[in-house]
């Protein structure tokens, strides 16, 4: 088959995900729509020598193959056998994207293998401290010390022989594509909470190009992790006091004191709206436009300010879209002095001229951030949204800060619009974004 000599619209028809709100569209809309935190005490993590004692755990989520939704028996069997070669994230991964994949109603035969892919974000994923034990300790000389000139011929066969396959960022889409035996267009990244927008981007201009007819595109990530966790606090601001969790992470409001450690995975199928037609398929959104743009100093810091600016202004073209025609803004809404402020300034930049000004909302107040999980999260949030057309409150809002010129979503009654955007970016100022619309043409209602 070849190229599409124009583009062609792109749909998303399925959905799945892994959070701290449960591992179904229905449950974690329920938990939104209620507003329910997914903020706790944590049970996973010795929280004696950590400042924190809270996060957003994906406590549903066990590893237990049920985890990973309904499944063929012979793909159980496959995915049982593989689960222990699988850390939680690339876990959470494949049970997010084998979910999206029985959410649409895609099932091995149903598809052509051939232009079926995979795009799949991930943060660099870290080893569990537990692995490196027994090569360490053959190292120690008998005063307790490691010996570095013992590692090659004690220590490094002591380290489990599929050790690093556990750790791979590139294994989600690979275990995704081996189990589904999708053959097309796949592709990797690991570009931190950005990934999830510019995995779904990549998806939806492949599709658009006619290199493939669906595309599973999606992303996971930890801040709940032995050793993440420490590089987290050390290096970004994180809320380290608090007496209510669940009241912790509270995105642009003026009492805000930095973001909470959470964890998640999430995946969405995208189909040519010609392929969904035909497959009789239940239809979640259109993707219309996105926008991608890294600014920084030459000293590395991020520049959220411009970032976001440049990725709203590309988003709105791409998409032809004017500010009025946007319904609300899905904010990265990390919580964190800085970054709310300057998304918050981007945001007043580019919309400051609409007639009205634009709801912004953020699932961060209700998940923390999962890392690159995050943004599909909150992309499934805001179709969740459009699709029982009121938008969820953000979340611990209580005094809103001159610093930050938006207008946030504090009632439930608050409509979505037709048209949202997703923003998400990084410490080092990547920033992407994602425009979605309610299709209502041809006789579809999403």
């Amino acid at each position: 088959m070849s190229r599409s000599p124009s583009p062609r619209r792109v749909v998303i028809t399925g959905l799945g995900l892994i959070s701290p709100l449960g591992n179904t569209p229905e449950s974690y809309w329920n938990a939104l729509s209620s507003g329910q935190s997914g903020v706790r005490p944590l049970r996973s993590l010795p929280t004696g020598t950590l400042p924190v004692s809270w996060g957003a755990e994906a406590i549903e989520f066990t590893g237990h193959i049920d985890d990973f939704g309904p499944l063929e028996k012979a793909q159980k069997r496959s995915i049982r056998k593989g689960i222990k070669l699988m850390c939680r994230e690339i876990q959470m991964a494949v049970a997010a994207a084998q979910r999206a994949l029985s959410h649409a109603g895609l099932h091995l035969g149903d598809y052509d293998v051939d232009r079926t892919g995979v795009v799949f974000g991930s943060d660099y994923i870290l080893t569990e401290p537990e692995e490196f034990i027994d090569a360490i300790r053959s190292c120690l000389d008998e005063r307790a010390q490691f010996d570095f000139d013992e590692w090659p011929k004690d220590g490094l066969p002591k380290l489990p022989p599929l050790w690093l396959i556990k750790y791979l960022p590139n294994m989600p889409a690979s275990h995704i594509a081996i189990y589904n035996d999708l053959r097309g267009p796949s592709n990797s990244l690991t570009i931190r909470e950005a990934s999830a927008n510019l995995a779904v981007r990549e998806a939806y201009q492949i599709i658009a190009r006619g290199d493939a007819d669906t595309i599973l595109a999606g992303a996971t990530g930890t801040r709940i992790h032995a050793l993440r966790s420490l590089h987290v606090l050390l290096q970004e601001q994180v809320a380290t006091e608090c007496e209510q969790p669940e009241r912790v992470s509270r995105p642009f409001d003026l009492d805000r004191c930095g973001m909470v450690l959470g964890e998640g995975a999430g995946a969405v199928i995208l189909e040519s709206l010609e392929g969904a037609l035909k497959r009789g398929s239940e239809v979640f959104g259109e993707v219309i436009g996105s926008g991608s743009s890294a600014v920084m100093t030459r000293q590395g810091v991020g520049l959220y300010r411009e970032a976001v600016r440049n990725v709203l202004q590309q988003t709105l073209s791409t998409a032809g879209l004017t500010p009025d025609d946007v319904g609300h803004i899905h904010a990265h809404g990390l919580s964190t002095h800085q970054a709310d402020q300057q998304e918050a300034e981007a945001i007043a930049d580019v919309f400051a001229d609409r007639k009205s000004p634009v709801p912004v909302t953020a699932v961060k107040s209700y998940i923390g951030n999962p890392g690159a999980g995050g943004g599909i999260l909150e992309l499934i949030a805001s179709i969740l949204a459009q699709r029982n057309d009121h938008l969820f409150p953000l979340l611990n809002f209580e005094t809103p800060d001159p610093k930050c010129p938006i207008h946030a979503v504090c009632s439930p009654e608050t409509a979505p619009g037709d048209v949202f955007i997703n923003i998400n970016f990084i410490p080092q100022g990547q920033a992407s974004a994602i425009a979605v619309r309610k299709l209502t043409d041809l006789g579809i209602a999403s």
